[in-house]
């Protein structure tokens, strides 16, 4: 069962929200978020990026960074540029991309659930990253940012969705920053809100979407939490953390696509005939070629497009792992002819998400930067339910969710 209560979101007031929203802490770096937030001072970057506030350059992880997170969170509220609402309440998050919506519940998750694997993850995390958003969720006291979650879809759950988004929302604004439709309301009515708790009490998992390192923050603080309190009776609030969950039939993963800076010393023609060991493949000329099945990926190389069809006999179709494009692509190319064994390290690699289009890719070669370019078919929603059900972990940048979900519009304090 999934344990999920309501919380008192900390929110600006209606006027405010798109000054205070943002994009998320992760998608960009620092000169990008200071450029975001120059001249508004009530952007949220300045509590999650809060290096924009010191000189170019600065360390994001120096203590004094740190601590300005916190002293901007303070002052935000001091403003009345963030709120605390009166109730405990549960909200709708809504997000519009080409022209299709999605609706999350925004609610407090478990941390007991997390940690004992209720909550369930596709992907490793680095210690670094999660001691980083540690230390971000310590000093503040709060989940400053959701994490975003799917579940396996509710027919009574869509139907409390549905009738609530027919009343007036609380926000709705496009974002200039991706040009997304953000819509939000609250949920207030406490027998909807007791409803909502026992439906998600029926549902066996959650599952982590995007956000991993966010998750394990802010489950391993409140665990932290829970042993230094000698008076721990597990209905703090720390024992939660802020997730938006949508049902998993609205979900869509896209593409996240490789490119690498040399053939290994191959030339054009040996690393083609390389990969025709493993993969029928087929010129298809200088216009764009996009993967159209699993199995299939589109190359790039010195100016013309190539389909890669895996041949039978190179892939594992009864092993979650072994079925994936990913996995394939890791093993056959990237590692037997590429020479590429670590994805997470390796510096001849980089990793384009599909938002950016294939076009990026082709930019990124023909610019000399880069030697060569994959795309790969997307991951499928039931592809990771799987994997994550048998407690497997996905191969490093597997999955892009789109569109990210905006931070700023409702914080969870631990207090």
């Amino acid at each position: 069962m999934a344990v999920i209560k309501p919380f008192k979101g900390i929110r600006p007031p209606r006027h405010l929200v798109e000054k205070v929203a943002s994009r998320p802490y992760d998608v960009l770096n620092s000169e990008e978020a200071r450029v975001e937030a120059e001249g508004n001072p009530m952007s949220l970057y300045h509590i999650i990026k809060p290096e924009i506030d010191f000189e170019p350059g600065t360390d994001e992880h120096e203590e004094k960074v740190y601590q300005k997170a916190v002293e901007n969170f303070t002052a935000f509220k001091n403003q009345g540029w963030l709120v605390q609402d009166e109730k405990e309440q549960y909200y709708v998050y809504a997000q519009t991309m080409n022209g299709k919506t999605q609706y999350g519940l925004v609610v407090c998750a478990s941390v007991e659930d997390y940690m004992a694997g209720r909550i369930k993850k596709h992907e490793l995390t680095r210690k670094d990253k999660e001691e980083d958003r540690m230390k971000h969720v310590r000093i503040n006291n709060a989940n400053i940012e959701p994490v975003f979650f799917a579940y396996p879809h509710h027919a009574e759950l869509d139907a409390i969705v549905s009738s609530v988004i027919k009343q007036e929302p609380e926000y709705d604004f496009v974002a200039p920053g991706d040009s997304f439709g953000h819509h939000f309301w609250v949920i207030s009515d406490q027998s909807v809100i007791e409803r909502i708790t026992l439906l998600f009490a029926e549902i066996p998992a959650l599952y982590i979407a995007d956000g991993h390192h966010r998750s394990a923050a802010a489950a391993l603080v409140g665990d932290e939490k829970r042993r230094n309190n000698p008076n721990h009776t597990g209905k703090e609030e720390y024992n939660y953390f802020m997730a938006v969950c949508f049902p998993d039939n609205q979900l869509n993963i896209i593409d996240y696509n490789r490119v690498v800076k040399d053939l290994n010393g191959l030339s054009d023609e040996e690393f083609l005939a390389q990969l025709n060991k493993s993969f029928e493949v087929k010129e298809m000329g200088t216009a764009i070629y996009s993967p159209n099945k699993l199995h299939n990926f589109s190359l790039y190389l010195s100016g013309v497009w190539y389909s890669l069809t895996a041949r039978e006999g190179t892939y594992q179709d009864n092993d979650p792992i072994g079925v994936l494009d990913v996995t394939i692509s890791s093993n056959l190319i990237l590692d037997d002819i590429l020479g590429i064994s670590d994805l997470r390290t390796d510096k001849r690699i980089d990793f384009v998400g599909g938002i950016r289009g294939l076009g990026e890719l082709k930019k990124r070669v023909d610019s000399g930067e880069m030697k060569v370019a994959l795309a790969l078919y997307p991951v499928s929603m039931k592809q990771l339910i799987d994997i994550a059900d048998t407690g497997n972990i996905m191969p490093p940048k597997t999955t892009w969710f789109e569109p990210k979900l905006r931070s700023g519009l409702v914080i969870h304090e631990l207090a």
